[in-house]
């Protein structure tokens, strides 16, 4: 969906450039990044599984990427290759779009991979009160927790008493797993889903509707898709190489329509 919403935006703004998507291989990421230090090159945005392996690959990393061990977005400075993270931004707004202040709202983040560290960041950067980070391998909760360093998180086994009650009291729950990219998966079970507080906005960050959002909607609950997360950080990432305000909603409505295609 990126060159369908980048594309617009680009010719929007007048700038004589082309978005294109270029499938790369991991044996060929080296040489991938290489050639973005081509003077004509303003950067590129980087997708799964490339976002911690680029990270090693650039000359520099901005703090945030350096949090999130994840890079998605990298401009080309006149041949230094800059590393940043829009991920963390592109949520953090989208949340913000659809659930006003944040600030204390108690949150829960399934999984403990870099899209959860996005989202732990995310919610720290919008002031979110405890982020319980549930994750079936309670080592990995806690390693997330160690690294981020956010005095806000904490590490809870998926199949606790804890764990429901982090759900029996969540505004927000964000799932950043992996499963939900196909149908019949299903992160949290039905019954647990039926615990959450009826005010309780439940995000997928997948960019179209996943058997989590459905459910969500059958009970009553307020569900949210992770294409706005898409489309803000690409924002930010077009914002990054050209120095101009993105057009957001040029942007939202190409993103909208690509999907709308694609299904």
């Amino acid at each position: 969906i990126s060159p369908a919403m980048q594309q617009p935006a680009l010719d929007a703004l007048g700038i004589p450039a082309t978005y294109e998507r270029w499938h790369t291989p991991l044996e060929a990421l080296p040489a991938r990044i290489e050639s973005l230090r081509a003077p004509d090159v303003l950067g590129a945005n980087v997708t799964v599984p490339h976002k911690e392996h680029v990270c090693r690959l650039v000359d520099e990393i901005s703090d945030l990427a350096m949090r999130a061990g994840a890079v998605n977005t990298i401009s080309n400075l006149g041949g230094r290759l800059l590393g940043d993270n829009t991920d963390v931004y592109g949520l953090s707004r989208s949340l913000q779009t659809h659930f006003g202040t944040l600030s204390a709202c108690q949150a829960v983040v399934l999984g403990a991979g870099g899209a959860a560290r996005a989202a732990v960041l995310s919610l720290e950067s919008v002031d979110a009160g405890r982020i319980a980070v549930l994750n079936r391998t309670i080592e990995r909760a806690k390693r997330l927790r160690d690294d981020l360093a956010v005095a806000s998180v904490v590490a809870v086994a998926s199949e606790s008493p804890e764990a429901v009650d982090s759900i029996r009291s969540a505004d927000l729950l964000i799932n950043a797993t992996a499963l939900g990219w196909k149908r019949g998966e299903q992160p949290l079970a039905r019954a647990l889903i039926e615990l959450l507080p009826a005010t309780a906005l439940v995000v997928d960050i997948t960019y179209r509707d996943t058997d989590l959002l459905e459910a969500a909607r059958a009970c009553g609950l307020r569900a949210l898709d992770g294409l706005e997360m898409l489309v803000f950080q690409g924002a930010r990432s077009l914002e990054i190489w050209t120095g101009a305000a993105a057009p957001v909603d040029i942007m939202m409505r190409a993103a909208l329509a690509a999907r709308a295609a694609r299904s």
